[in-house]
């Protein structure tokens, strides 16, 4: 089995894009004529999710959540420029390369996320890369941790998921696996950092 595996969100954890995305969802308002308040905006996708906000609006209003999201996910892929790297993300992504740490990603965004990390030069640190349109049931769901246990025999004990929400810590949870995260929670097996670069100081 492999000693340790680290499995990361992107948002918010190795990418600094959440001015790209309200950006994106700025844009997409506006094409439909959506009154937009940016910081109600942000507390509720960090709270639940991108999708989440775009399905209660479309319901809302009685729009297509499909053609919202559509409108939405090219808004958003035409400022990948504006997406950077969170502080010490590249570091840490080495560091656990050299350790022999097996990496991989689970986010929520589409497949635009492996033109981001390729184009930051940081697909070369994954064994594989989970998004959005890889089928599996959205997080909180365990399935594509389950996915990536059996496909890479991976020790849950060892497995971490690296993310920045209580969704992170609900999906590790429900895995069995490991969770680094950058909120502090009473939850077991959680454990809590302030910037990535706390990340080498954990026992492993």
């Amino acid at each position: 089995m492999q000693k340790t595996a680290f499995i990361w969100d992107l948002d918010g954890t190795l990418l600094d894009s959440y001015e790209a995305i309200l950006a994106g969802i700025e844009e997409t308002y506006r094409q439909f004529s959506i009154p937009y308040n940016k910081e109600e905006v942000r507390t509720f996708i960090l709270k639940y999710s991108v999708q989440d906000l775009l399905e209660q609006v479309a319901e809302e209003r009685g729009l297509d959540p499909v053609k919202l999201n559509q409108v939405r996910a090219q808004s958003l892929a035409e400022k990948n420029a504006q997406v950077v790297l969170m502080p010490g993300a590249r570091e840490v992504l080495a560091w656990a390369d050299k350790q022999g740490i097996q990496q991989f990603v689970y986010t929520h965004k589409g497949d635009n996320a492996l033109t981001i990390l390729r184009d930051l030069g940081l697909d070369v640190y994954f064994t594989e890369i989970l998004t959005s349109q890889s089928g599996f049931a959205r997080k909180p769901s365990p399935e594509a941790a389950t996915y990536l246990i059996d496909k890479y025999h991976l020790n849950p004990e060892q497995t971490y998921y690296i993310g920045d929400r209580i969704l992170d810590i609900e999906f590790a949870q429900n895995s069995s696996i490991q969770s680094i995260n950058f909120l502090g929670t009473p939850v077991d097996r959680n454990h809590q950092i302030s910037c990535l670069a706390d990340i080498p100081s954990l026992s492993f």
